[in-house]
């Protein structure tokens, strides 16, 4: 500890609720609170049995809240505790972080009722919360002359513009053929390669040399930033025009490419440590997805493109953020960084639920079956993280920041 680093001195002198005390305890707690809340809603919503007065489908609803309002509040959750760490400033907590945090709140609230608030006023309510994000990031950022991470900010702007698409889409202001949902789908498993390609390899590599081994994961290189770009240029695709063949081609490639790259990470060798193993799972559903979703473009008759794309919605997304959520807790309360039985099984579940809902959108004639199978063990994925880390977001100590 260096006594005179002013955010060090914020952060020891923070004596307000531990919730608030750093980012990813309120907005880790409610994305799992959300995730295992929304399911069993959506199957019912699905089945008939009730409604909810949205401006949305039912559809675009449940997907629009799974990627702006579950994987929205993951990634703030993530970006407000690493960023002090890569900028060596304080930590938004206190009352910022409950206000932004409020946002996050009346935004679900305005999804769930816009109905009765008129479409303008949800989308504006909607919408503040990673308006809100981006301008925190951006000054945090910048403040800290932290360049290399100017990507983040850029890619919250993408997330923005893709969300008010979808609000644009919901009301038939424009024929847009719901390109926002893709194009948030897209932003955040890009986000998942960007990052995930720093955090996959950096954990494997410290819980590797801690142990003496010989073979390391391999050092970002060219070849990383060759999947990255065929990865962008896959789901760039699919955004803009999702059934063209080349779109179908592109991403294969990009499938390929990365499972390549997760080969190159040496996840084979940490199979005794779930809370390594889960990072490369839910980087495999990444290059399982892409490749799926490009053979359901490509073979329209075979094989839905609904499969890929839970492959990367319930899959990568799902498993990643439950992998990340479940690390960072652990580490920011001050906990040993291993994993218990009990996460594990947080890590199967969704895993299984992810494949389930894969094999639901091929098997039709078991359809309704392996939705609800599937749908039960993603509420059970994040009501268990719920219980098991949910304390530790609200009772335990607060740390100093160190690494996501």
């Amino acid at each position: 500890m260096n006594p005179a680093d002013p955010g060090q001195r914020r952060r020891d002198a923070y004596a307000g609720p531990v919730l608030f005390s750093i980012g990813f305890r309120p907005f880790f707690l409610g994305a799992g609170l959300l995730a295992a809340a929304y399911m069993p809603l959506w199957l019912v919503m699905f089945q008939g049995g009730v409604g909810i007065p949205t401006v949305f489908a039912p559809a675009a609803w449940h997907a629009h809240e799974m990627i702006f309002g579950f994987a929205g509040a993951v990634i703030a959750g993530f970006l407000l505790t690493a960023i002090p760490n890569w900028t060596g400033r304080a930590p938004l907590q206190g009352l910022p972080l409950a206000s932004l945090f409020a946002s996050w709140l009346l935004g679900r609230a305005a999804m769930v009722g816009g109905a009765y608030l008129g479409a303008g006023v949800a989308a504006v309510l909607d919408l503040s919360f990673l308006i809100l994000l981006l301008a925190l990031a951006l000054r945090e950022i910048i403040g800290g002359r932290n360049w290399r991470n100017l990507p983040l900010p850029a890619a919250l702007s993408v997330l923005i513009g893709a969300n008010l698409l979808s609000h644009l889409d919901a009301v038939a202001a424009v024929a847009l053929d719901r390109v926002g949902e893709r194009l948030g789908i897209a932003t955040v498993v890009l986000l998942i390669c960007l990052i995930g390609g720093r955090i996959v390899p950096s954990f494997t590599r410290n819980w590797l040399a801690k142990r003496a081994a010989k073979l390391l994961p391999a050092a970002f290189g060219r070849f990383d930033k060759l999947c990255l770009g065929a990865t962008l240029l896959g789901l760039g695709a699919w955004t803009a025009a999702p059934e063209h063949r080349v779109t179908g081609v592109a991403l294969l490639a990009a499938g390929g490419l990365n499972l390549l790259r997760l080969a190159r990470w040496r996840g084979r060798l940490t199979l005794s440590e779930p809370l390594v193993w889960s990072l490369h799972l839910g980087f495999l559903w990444v290059a399982l997805g892409l490749a799926l979703l490009g053979l359901g473009v490509l073979l329209p008759g075979d094989l839905p493109t609904t499969a890929g794309l839970h492959a990367l919605t319930a899959g990568a997304i799902g498993s990643m953020t439950l992998a990340v959520m479940t690390r960072a807790t652990l580490g920011h309360s001050g906990r040993t960084l291993a994993a218990d039985r009990l996460t594990a099984a947080i890590y199967l579940a969704v895993s299984a639920a992810a494949a389930l809902r894969v094999g639901a959108s091929i098997l039709d004639e078991a359809y309704v079956g392996l939705l609800w199978t599937s749908g039960v063990l993603w509420s059970l994925a994040f009501g268990l993280f719920v219980l098991r880390y949910g304390r530790l977001h609200l009772a335990s100590p607060a740390v100093p920041v160190s690494s996501v």
